[in-house]
């Protein structure tokens, strides 16, 4: 009942990009050095500075030379999120009781399997190998403020609020159904399209990866197992035949 989502709606995003500066601001996150691709998206791609990045789509359209679409690319806080089920490193990820996914990157190892296991493609690295992404501003929303981006957007195109009370505004408003509604036991990031998904570049049913799934439910219960049995055979040797002592120390 406590959990919190933002919803987002590319077509009355206006690609000012505010969301960018304020998430940068309050994470107290310094500037990348970038260089003209020939595109308007800058950066181009999620950094370790850059939490959450807004898209520049180009489509065809009908009455128009040319359709924008602004989509900001971040974290979706999956309910049931790969990278949690994956990260060997206890604490290193974990879920607030807003339903956020945050991390602690003083835990992180940087083995990096939180990112083979997100289907969004999310974690960035830092210098140091430590994760970094949105974290849903987790310690805004913690003390009953909404997050940085939602709190600058200038037309409503980032809201934040109870999961439950946006999904059934949404549907009020003529959303059947959201993006991310139910996919991944249902994401903490919302999305309100009017095309198919694909047009907006996000894949129809996003999925986490096979591998995490065996890892989860078959190779890391007998990696226990193995280690059980090893120090149960230790055991078993110390019991048995008891420490062998030296001769020639005598």
């Amino acid at each position: 009942m406590l959990r919190k989502a933002l919803l987002i709606s590319p077509e009355i995003c206006i690609g000012c990009r505010g969301c960018q500066i304020a998430c940068k601001e309050w994470n107290n996150l310094p500037a990348d050095e970038t260089k003209n691709e020939g595109t308007l998206e800058n950066p181009s791609d999620l950094t370790p500075n850059l939490y959450n990045k807004v898209r520049f789509i180009e489509v065809p359209s009908e009455t128009t030379p040319l359709r924008w679409l602004f989509v900001s690319q971040r974290c979706m806080h999956c309910d049931d999120a790969g990278c949690i089920t994956i990260c060997p490193a206890p604490g290193a990820l974990f879920k607030t009781k807003e339903g956020a996914v945050a991390y602690d990157k003083d835990k992180c190892i940087g083995c990096k399997l939180c990112a083979s296991a997100c289907p969004f493609n999310i974690p960035r690295f830092d210098k140091n190998d430590k994760i970094s992404k949105c974290h849903l501003c987790s310690d805004r929303i913690s003390e009953g403020l909404s997050p940085a981006c939602a709190k600058t957007c200038p037309t409503g195109a980032i809201r934040y609020g109870q999961r439950d009370e946006i999904i059934s505004n949404s549907q009020k408003e003529g959303y059947e159904k959201l993006y991310g509604q139910a996919d991944l036991g249902g994401l903490g990031v919302l999305y309100a399209f009017k095309d198919a998904p694909k047009i907006y570049g996000m894949d129809e049913q996003p999925a986490v990866p096979e591998t995490v799934l065996l890892w989860h439910n078959v190779l890391k219960p007998l990696s226990y197992l193995g280690l059980g049995g090893a120090v149960a055979a230790s055991l078993l040797h110390y019991i048995a035949f008891k420490p062998k002592k030296d001769e020639e120390d005598k």
